[in-house]
């Protein structure tokens, strides 16, 4: 296709370079992102389907989980086969409107997921530091309340980034390095001189991540308090083991988000940039599955009685 537009609305598609074009390189790659998607897929499914069929799942903290892993689920389908596939069939173009979904997507899942998280670690602190009201601080509206704004927070700011990103003009190269659509690499191959548009978006975002951040600190500051004065050691170490992984998934969230959209812009990213894009739209719906729920022993002993009934009905 030819590159040469002054006119984003003349672009038709762009070109998606990845890892590399290198032969060896493109199965390593989808190899590894087949790996990727099949466990983050599983697992995400799996939880779903628990949390869906057992009754004994009806509170909020498993209420939740469940949407997490539909997020975390979503997050991880709207990059990898499309990258897979194009790295099978050496096609490396997506469409402009699929380039624009990827966007909306990218934005509107990762904010939501964070907002979630933040409602989680908010969750936790009521059912730590205040046990004896946690019915009443988390009833069933406030659940169906706080899981509705994340989602719209989501929404909103995609609508926002994807405004700003796709009311820049595209007149240069429309090659964009990244194995799918995201801001820093569209902004790179932008032409237009004042990108302010896109900035000011980028920049309220990451103010709204910053505050969600010192929620989750200061909560997670008092449920280390709190379980610090448990007298049995045995309860103090379930919780250090539960809240300390959660704290460090959401630093590595925000940390390899910050670092890819606050970095200056370049139009030859290096290596580096496409390895911290797979923490913050991989990393999150792989591992959250073992961090949040695959660890929980009620869940576990869920697992076991689906996967044990599935097997009794094969034979």
């Amino acid at each position: 296709m030819s590159a040469s537009t002054t006119n984003l609305t003349a672009v038709t598609e762009f070109i998606l370079i990845g890892f590399s074009t290198n032969e060896n390189m493109h199965m390593l790659h989808s190899g590894l992102f087949i790996l990727i998607y099949f466990f983050a897929l599983m697992e995400n499914v799996l939880i779903i389907m628990i949390i869906t069929l057992d009754k004994h799942f009806c509170t909020p903290m498993y209420f939740f989980l469940k949407n997490l892993s539909f997020l975390d689920l979503c997050l991880v389908t709207f990059t990898i086969p499309k990258s897979i596939a194009n790295s099978l069939t050496h096609s490396d173009s997506i469409s402009f409107p699929g380039c624009v979904a990827q966007v909306f997507l990218l934005m509107f899942l990762a904010t939501a997921e964070l907002n979630l998280l933040t409602v989680m670690c908010f969750d936790r602190y009521a059912a730590i530091c205040h046990p004896l009201h946690y019915e009443v601080i988390m009833n069933v509206n406030m659940c169906v309340q706080l899981t509705a704004m994340s989602w719209l927070g989501g929404v909103l700011i995609a609508i926002m980034h994807t405004a700003g990103t796709f009311s820049l003009s595209y007149c240069g190269s429309n090659v964009v390095h990244h194995f799918f659509c995201d801001i820093p690499q569209l902004l790179a191959i932008s032409c237009s001189e004042n990108i302010i548009r896109e900035i000011v978006p980028i920049l309220i975002s990451v103010v709204l991540d910053i505050c969600c951040f010192i929620f989750i600190t200061v909560s997670y500051a008092y449920i280390f308090s709190t379980v610090k004065k448990m007298p049995l050691t045995e309860g103090q170490s379930k919780a250090f083991s539960t809240c300390l992984p959660h704290l460090i998934v959401i630093v590595l969230f925000l940390s390899t988000g910050f670092s890819a959209y606050l970095r200056p812009i370049s139009q030859t990213p290096s290596i580096f940039d496409l390895v911290i894009s797979v923490f913050y739209t991989m990393a999150p719906p792989t591992f959250n599955p073992m961090i949040y729920s695959l660890r929980n022993n009620a869940i576990k002993k869920s697992l076991g009685m689906l996967l044990k009934g599935l097997f009794t009905q094969n034979h």
